[in-house]
């Protein structure tokens, strides 16, 4: 019951992050379409324990770039990429990549999983 509420509350405070934040369009008014390809696996491993391309709809989505943990086990971790995905879709990139650890905790340890990621983001022709 306790994880339950856990989780939903972490949902909750993600939700209002991104009725809080401007919305994409805004920011860059010329992105058309954008994808984040996402690998996340324990530090060390090379290849990906867990991997997802999330689409981003641009007419409605939050200027915000948050990947919660994969694993379950986790507490107040994630991955927050907003600063690397917008610094590129504001210089107009068509492939942004990066990676972010985990800053969450695993028991008593740091969680430390690595999110690898690329964004590729189409514009507006200029006239």
């Amino acid at each position: 019951m306790n994880r339950s509420r856990e989780a939903a509350e972490r949902f909750a405070e993600r939700r209002r992050r991104e009725d809080e934040a401007p919305r994409l369009r805004d920011v860059v008014p010329t992105l058309t379409s954008c994808r984040i390809e996402v690998d996340e696996a324990r530090a060390g491993v090379t290849g990906a324990e867990v991997s997802h391309t999330r689409r981003v709809v641009v007419a409605h989505a939050p200027a915000l770039f948050i990947v919660p943990c994969s694993d379950g086990s986790c507490r107040d971790g994630g991955h927050d990429i907003t600063h690397d995905v917008l610094r590129g879709l504001r210089e107009s990139r068509a492939e942004i990549s990066g990676q972010d650890a985990c800053y969450g905790h695993v028991g008593n340890a740091d969680c430390g999983r690595v999110l690898r990621f690329t964004a590729f983001a189409d514009y507006q022709a200029s006239t």
